[in-house]
Formats: C-alpha cells, sequence, structure tokens
C-alpha cells in the first residue's frame, strides 16, 4: 500500500521531529518565522520549508499582521492523531490497573521483613555458620 504524501496527512506531517518541534513552540500562541528560528535554532528556510507542510496538511494556519506572516496551531486539525492515541490510552491505562492490582497482592503476599536488606553472610539462623560447600569435610 502507497504511503500518504506528508502534505496530505497529519500523520505524516508529525512523523518529523522538527515539525513536532515546531508545533510544540507553538502550542496556543501566535509566532513568526523569525520567532520560530530564534526559538527553535533552526535556520529559516528550514522552518519555513516545514511551516509549509503543516499549513498544508491544517495543522498550522497562517495571518499577516503587516508585514510579517503569524503561525498558530490549528488544535482541530490534530483530533484523528488524538483519536488514534486515544485508544492506546484506554488500553494502557487499563493495564496499568491491572498491574497495580497484581503489584499490591505481590506486596501483601510478602512475608513480613522481607524488605530488609540480606547481606548474604547469615545462613537463615542469624549466626552466620556457613557450611563449606563441596560435598563434604576438606580432609577426607
Amino acid at each position: 500500500m502507497a504511503r500518504a504524501a506528508t502534505t496530505t496527512d497529519a500523520f505524516n506531517a508529525v512523523a518529523e521531529p522538527r515539525r513536532r518541534q515546531i508545533l510544540d513552540v507553538i502550542g496556543g500562541r501566535e509566532l513568526s518565522v523569525t520567532d520560530l528560528v530564534r526559538q527553535l535554532g533552526l535556520s529559516q528556510p528550514l522552518v519555513s520549508k516545514h511551516l509549509r507542510v503543516l499549513r498544508e496538511t491544517g495543522l498550522v494556519v497562517a495571518r499577516d499582521d503587516g508585514r510579517q506572516r503569524l503561525y498558530r496551531l490549528n488544535g482541530p486539525a490534530l483530533k484523528p492523531i488524538y483519536d488514534w492515541v486515544r485508544d492506546f490510552e484506554q488500553l494502557w491505562s487499563e493495564r496499568f490497573a491491572r498491574m497495580g492490582v497484581v503489584l499490591a497482592e505481590l506486596k501483601a503476599a510478602q512475608p513480613q521483613g522481607s524488605d530488609e536488606k540480606r547481606t548474604g553472610t547469615e545462613d537463615g539462623d542469624g549466626t552466620g555458620d556457613h557450611e563449606q560447600l563441596g560435598g563434604g569435610d576438606a580432609s577426607e
């Protein structure tokens, strides 16, 4: 199956890390290309190239303000991504809840005092008398 063009699919558009950075920086405010260049530390042509893709996918909208163009996030265009992630959020929330139950059961089943750090020098009765391993008396 052919992959959707980057400029027509929000998933492909946000697959590029620098475009995600731009979306993060824009957040809920309007910024110019100059502001984005300054904040991201990227070149102006690179920022403009990524903004073009984000505009064509509808993830970013632009408006002219005098001599500069301001860009802002278009939240509704992220809805397909949100809807897809939401299914995973539910799945993982259920799994974490089940894991919490299992961990609580394991903790409840632990014998008292098992949280103490064992050094390996005791033989179970607390005396530290260990039998020599190896199958018998060394003098034989």
